[in-house]
């Protein structure tokens, strides 16, 4: 269980999150936090990393494997392909 609410974890996953971001603005990429839910976060990647053959490696292995270290180990990582 994660110890913390979704507002709590909203700060500290942007910082998280900024500190990928150089890898996929060096990939032509970015990545937007749409929204946290149930210790769920909800991301869209854009630009060239969207639509990638490698982004769901990209949010696993980059993005996810970040916000687990920094915040905690059972934080998933969801991507939301469209708006709305």
């Amino acid at each position: 269980m994660i110890p913390f609410s979704d507002e709590e974890l909203l700060e500290p996953v942007k910082h998280s999150i900024e500190k990928v971001r150089p890898m996929l603005v060096r990939d032509n990429g970015d990545i937007t936090l749409i929204k946290i839910q149930d210790a769920k976060v909800y991301v869209r990647l854009e630009g060239a990393c969207k639509g990638c053959a490698a982004s769901s490696a990209t949010l696993k292995l980059g993005v996810e494997r970040q916000i687990r270290h920094d915040i905690h180990p059972e934080i998933e990582v969801i991507e939301i392909t469209q708006k709305g």
